[in-house]
């Protein structure tokens, strides 16, 4: 099993330009799971108040939902706290387990995601191997998202799966994550339901909780994915390749691609530095010549016309 090629900071920077990517915060990590959650109340709190706004609500919602995976991701590296109690309890409960996943589950698979990054043994590959696709392959793949199809596969038949003796040999092991993660998501989620009852919204949790999470939470999840890994020239075997930055604007940051996971490369370069600080490491990596090697989208509409660029629909 070769290993992903890797790069040394060593190998680009001093130790003293190399400091301020290694050190730990301990209060910017609690802070984002704590803005996270702000905004999905708020957009809650507006949905309620005036109904009209509610599809924007389900967007906002459904992204910010993708912000607690995002952070249980930072979690699974130490991300979230020096303190590694809190740093669990804040990615498992606070992050991971309200959107269906474990952090003790998911920190192995995606270690090992890192460690064989584009090899056959990565246990990602199966998310980016198939691409590019057809425009109307993508297009199919964005409606079984926006319409819940994604979510009852993921959700239902896959948790009905990872609690059975047989095993899909197509199932994504993310996906049997989620399955083995069932009982505290329904223990959560049940209690978001009686608080949603005891505030006199019941129907707050359907629409604007459990709407998202079946619909644009699994949507944002599939774009996050293409941009990340499909379609980058030489993935295998370089490792200044082996992931895609893209340059997200305001309105892809608060609809696609919160807390910096746009900066995908420099996360793989280096995936011990803190998500806050991966556009520093940004423009650090650029400034030399190894950076010119990296892939760099300039926007995820971009991404997507490569991800679709398959034959003519």
């Amino acid at each position: 099993m070769p290993a992903a090629p890797r790069a040394r900071p060593a190998d680009l920077f001093t130790p003293e330009e190399w400091a301020p990517f290694q050190s730990r915060t301990a209060w910017i990590g609690p802070l984002l799971v704590a803005h996270c959650w702000a905004v999905i109340l708020l957009a809650v709190a507006a949905g309620v108040v005036w109904p009209f706004l509610i599809p924007l609500c389900v967007a906002i919602i459904g992204t910010r939902q993708l912000g607690l995976a995002i952070l249980m991701h930072e979690a699974a590296h130490g991300g979230l706290s020096p303190n590694g109690k809190l740093n669990d309890f804040l990615g498992h409960w606070l992050c991971a387990v309200p959107v269906g996943a474990s952090l003790g589950l998911y920190r192995p698979y995606h270690l090992s995601h890192h460690k064989y990054a584009q090899q056959a043994e990565d246990p990602d590959l199966v998310l980016s191997a198939p691409f590019p696709v057809t425009r109307a392959s993508l297009r199919r793949k964005i409606i079984r998202d926006l319409t819940g199809q994604t979510f009852f596969k993921q959700r239902v038949l896959f948790a009905i799966k990872a609690f059975s003796t047989q095993r899909d040999e197509d199932m994504a092991e993310g996906a049997v994550v989620t399955g083995r993660s069932v009982a505290p998501f329904l223990l959560v989620n049940l209690g978001l339901l009686v608080v949603a009852i005891f505030a006199g919204a019941w129907w707050a949790y359907l629409a604007l909780w459990l709407l998202p999470m079946a619909t644009w939470f699994p949507m944002v999840t599939r774009l996050r994915n293409i941009a990340e890994h499909a379609c980058v020239e030489g993935s295998a075997s370089d490792a200044f390749r082996a992931a895609r930055t893209t340059r997200a604007a305001w309105w892809e940051r608060a609809f696609l691609a919160p807390y910096w996971v746009n900066f995908h490369a420099e996360h793989h370069l280096f995936m011990h530095v803190p998500c806050w600080k991966l556009p520093a490491l940004h423009r650090a990596l650029h400034a030399r010549p190894q950076g010119e090697r990296m892939e760099v989208a300039p926007g995820y509409v971009a991404v997507l016309r490569t991800a679709s660029g398959k034959g003519v629909t």
